[in-house]
């Protein structure tokens, strides 16, 4: 079987840790067993935070650079884990008034290459990540193919779901579009499922697929050692670092944990602000972005992970971190974190932005460290049992089939 999948949200030399998860995938139904290439899509435009840098200090010159060396590379055909993935850059307006509108950006950079790569590899599947825009890119040129072509799968993930359907009236279109040219649609946890259903307003053949993580053996804490909360996030205001930092100012200062946090992001200088107003600062350590074995490694030597984030489908962190032995903390209502701790134990719910309730956990787990040590165990045990990488590609593989079988039996679709 072969399959093409085109994701906006891709690995890059620029930016190694963007969209991970999505080559992960790749890689995992490679090793189940399908032949896969990857295209990448690259707008090779500052976004507006560069922009306006340049009319800032002279220092602001300096994330420019960053960038144009990162597009620069980005731009060139790679291998990653033996996937290649050809980049195709494409143009399009400011993302903040115009995301939705991104697939007709898109579509024709990526027609061509997909015409492409079909004559010379003729894909069975088309696997597009993220319901738009990536989604309705690729929804446009299988609209234009004829029946007998490739199956077409779209995998929907977090904000594709959340905010641009709601954004307007072209997002919410372009949503609806791509799901209504797919023979399968992917969903990372049941509530995204529901939500793909609540947008495309009608039945639809959605299939659950939950993403993964690498068991690796867990570290041994230093005995008697202060605990190691971490977090490894991009920092922005929906992940709710300012929720953690507002839970450990209430705790007992001789029994408070040391805080790991791992990404990094625009709400960075208001985080170290927020840390050092309410006296944590001194336990609190911001190591930024790191590449994401190297996140993983330094997570895995701390005991606790906590994420109390809203907007989260599902949180490849979460997992990573329990299959290492670190048990987990997130928010109630949330769709990963809701099917995680259905799964097993290891994950702990907390009422979303609630620092007293999240305070109340970490001091019940720091103080007992055999029920810390307990959870550990039992959330390795549920990322074994439900949460694996190779779980997650045959799942994957077994999916493309489906759209196969259910592609054999559509009526021809029409330009």
């Amino acid at each position: 079987m072969r399959v093409a999948v085109v994701a906006e949200w891709y690995p890059s030399p620029g930016d190694p840790v963007l969209g991970v998860w999505a080559h992960r995938q790749a890689v995992a139904a490679r090793n189940a067993g399908a032949e896969v290439r990857v295209i990448a899509l690259r707008r090779p435009i500052p976004p507006l935070t560069v922009a306006r840098g340049l009319f800032g200090v002279p220092p602001a010159l300096a994330p420019l650079g960053r960038w144009i060396e990162g597009a620069r590379t980005s731009l060139r055909p790679m291998t990653l884990d033996g996937l290649e993935v050809a980049p195709v850059p494409f143009v399009a307006p400011p993302r903040p008034v115009s995301y939705g509108s991104w697939g007709y950006w898109m579509a024709p950079p990526l027609r061509r290459a997909l015409d492409g790569l079909y004559a010379r590899w003729r894909f069975d599947v088309l696997h597009a990540h993220c319901l738009a825009p990536a989604g309705h890119g690729a929804a446009r040129w299988i609209r234009q193919g004829r029946a007998g072509g490739p199956a077409f799968v779209v995998s929907g993930h977090g904000p594709d779901m959340i905010h641009v359907p709601e954004s307007s009236s072209v997002g919410r279109r372009a949503c609806k579009a791509a799901m209504a040219a797919a023979d399968l649609v992917l969903a990372n946890s049941t509530w995204a499922a529901r939500r793909c259903r609540e947008i495309a307003a009608r039945p639809l053949p959605a299939r659950v697929v939950h993403l993964g993580a690498d068991l690796r053996p867990p570290a041994i804490s230093p005995s008697g050692g202060p605990i190691r909360l971490v977090t490894v996030a991009h920092l922005v205001a929906r992940k709710r670092h300012d929720v953690v930092l507002r839970a450990l100012a209430r705790l007992d200062p001789a029994h408070r944990p040391e805080y790991l946090v791992i990404g990094d992001g625009p709400c960075r200088p208001g985080l170290e602000r927020l840390a050092d107003e309410l006296g944590v600062a001194d336990g609190v350590r911001f190591l930024g972005q790191l590449p994401n074995p190297e996140a993983v490694a330094r997570a895995a030597a701390c005991d606790l992970f906590v994420m109390p984030g809203v907007e989260e489908p599902f949180g490849v962190a979460f997992v990573e971190a329990m299959a290492a032995g670190l048990p987990a903390i997130g928010s109630r209502g949330e769709g990963g974190p809701e099917d995680i701790a259905a799964a097993g134990q290891g994950m702990v719910l907390v009422e979303p932005d609630d620092p007293a309730a999240l305070a109340a956990v970490l001091d019940r787990l720091t103080v007992d460290r055999a029920e810390l040590a307990r959870l550990g165990a039992a959330a390795r045990e549920t990322v074994a049992a439900n949460f694996t990488w190779e779980r997650c590609g045959v799942e994957t593989v077994a999916a493309y089939r489906e759209a196969l079988a259910a592609r054999r039996t559509r009526a021809p679709t029409q330009p």
